[in-house]
């Protein structure tokens, strides 16, 4: 965007633009989102931001009325797979915490000094101005959100002493903690630093919101690690610190529809990074309207779109576990796979009785495969092998691939594995790298969701017209798959709802080169 579509953006206040933009104006010092309702100030005052660090390093504070923080991210960070959209999302992810700026610089292939070069010239602030100003809204968010003892809001969004996070919310918001926790009413409870707690937090999005990511997730969840409705998510997760276990919900009735987080155990130091991961998983920070009006121009996608506005891709919250998924599922039906996870699942670490909302264990690290997978694992002896030459090579570091990948680094890791091929790298994209532009044409379920579309003569086959927004194509394309079959075969329809290929649709294995998409 320019700078004019921008002005006109703040001028219409225009709520989608939330968190995709900073306005500062030099008269009165603040920035602000562009929807905030204050008078839209004179073109000649106002610069924009990408990111609020970025306005923090010009010496602008946030606005008291519009409260710029308390807005959904920005897509962009998915769309950008250059080092700045990499780097975000690692920073968002809380990795300069655990690694400090020379460990991200490292993950990226850069040096520290190059890298801040590179985020000041893109972003306007460097990495650590970045990690700043993602620590500040976390903390706005428990202050706002929640009755904890301000030294351990401080300490669970990543400070290092509480004077640094008073010094922090001070500049940046021109409050003390206490005053900006006296604008609003706390909605959860917790318990003390490092122990564990429970908490409940709204989550920002954009609407139109599509629960129907609800029914995608509760379509493959693991016993004992996942439970899901149609309007609630439930599992447990292991983070830096430790474990955590959480519930995500969708309220139909709120105003708008609310969705909450509620964390019942977790060490409050992982909190940034278990935000970070549900707001991937439920791809919060992305601008339905943009998806949907670039969507709705294909004359195959349309109807679908006007009766799913808001469809989201589902993320991951561990990008191992999605691999393993991924490469279990890629061949079988979605109960296939579901009960060969189950069986996996054992191997996983076990939870104390009662102790995370009714679920007993984590699903299993790499390392926990690797060794007890040979024997929980069933089905074709090649399978077994690939699943455990990945599990191995993660855990043994040879595989390391995170959410700081971009589409060609994730390939060149992956594709040499056996039993990896391009859909399996596609779907891993799509759901660890949140990477918005993929289409699985060699998919199954995506074929048939084509033929259940309306017929549309001269457009391309790959959807490359509505790029970058594939993968969300792609589900709509799975949905369309699930919605024909439905009156037919309520149990072979779920299987289809997925981006796995059934094994009646599969060639003959010996056809079959090992890797190959399903």
């Amino acid at each position: 965007m320019d700078f004019w579509q921008r002005y006109r953006a703040i001028d219409a206040r225009d709520p989608r633009f939330d968190g995709q933009f900073f306005t500062a104006v030099r008269s009165t010092g603040i920035y602000c989102r562009p929807s905030c309702p204050a008078r839209t100030p004179k073109p000649e005052n106002v610069t924009f931001y990408e990111t609020s660090a970025a306005a923090h390093e010009a010496g602008y504070r946030a606005c008291k009325r519009c409260l710029p923080e308390a807005v959904p991210g920005t897509p962009a960070w998915n769309l950008r797979s250059d080092v700045a959209g990499r780097a975000m999302r690692l920073i968002n992810d809380g990795a300069i915490s655990r690694f400090g700026v020379e460990g991200l610089a490292t993950r990226l292939g850069y040096s520290s000094r190059q890298l801040n070069r590179i985020l000041s010239h893109e972003l306007g602030a460097g990495p650590l101005s970045l990690a700043r100003a993602s620590r500040a809204q976390t903390a706005r968010t428990l202050l706002v959100s929640t009755s904890m003892k301000l030294s351990d809001v401080a300490f669970a969004a990543g400070f290092n002493s509480v004077r640094q996070f008073n010094d922090t919310i001070s500049e940046v918001f021109a409050l003390t903690p206490t005053a900006l926790r006296a604008t609003a009413k706390p909605l959860g409870h917790q318990g003390r630093l490092g122990e564990a707690t429970s908490l409940t937090l709204n989550l920002p999005y954009r609407e139109p919101f599509d629960t129907g990511i609800f029914d995608f997730l509760a379509a493959r969840a693991v016993p004992g690690v996942e439970l899901a409705s149609a309007n609630s998510y439930t599992r447990t997760l292991r983070l830096p610190r430790g474990n955590a276990a959480f519930t995500v919900e969708y309220d139909d009735g709120a105003r708008g529809g609310a969705l909450a987080l509620a964390v019942s155990t977790l060490d409050l130091h992982d909190l940034p990074v278990l935000l970070s991961r549900v707001r991937r998983l439920f791809d919060l920070d992305a601008d339905p309207i943009a998806v949907d009006e670039a969507l709705a121009a294909n004359a195959r996608l349309g109807p679908s779109v006007r009766d799913t506005p808001g469809i989201r891709v589902p993320g991951a919250v561990d990008p191992q576990e999605l691999l393993v998924r991924a490469m279990i599922g890629q061949q079988i039906t979605v109960a296939a796979a579901r009960t060969a996870l189950t069986q996996l699942s054992d191997a996983g670490t076990r939870l104390p009785e009662g102790h995370a909302l009714g679920l007993d264990r984590l699903f299993p690290t790499a390392e926990e495969i690797a060794r007890s997978g040979r024997e929980l694992l069933k089905g074709p002896q090649r399978r077994i092998d690939s699943v455990l030459a990945a599990a191995a090579a993660m855990a043994g570091g040879e595989l390391d691939f995170d959410y700081g990948d971009d589409p060609r680094t994730l390939a060149d890791k992956l594709l040499p594995l056996p039993g990896v091929g391009s859909w399996t790298v596609g779907y891993v994209a799509m759901r660890v790298i949140g990477d918005p532009d993929v289409f699985l044409a060699n998919d199954a379920a995506v074929r048939n969701g084509l033929k259940n579309l309306a017929a549309a003569e001269g457009l391309p086959a790959d959807f490359r017209n509505v790029s970058p927004w594939r993968s969300y194509a792609t589900m709509h394309l799975w949905r369309a798959a699930a919605s024909k079959r439905v009156s037919v075969s309520a149990p072979r329809e779920r299987s289809m709802a997925t981006g796995e290929v059934p094994a009646s649709q599969r060639r003959p294995r010996q056809r079959r080169p090992a890797g190959s998409p399903g």
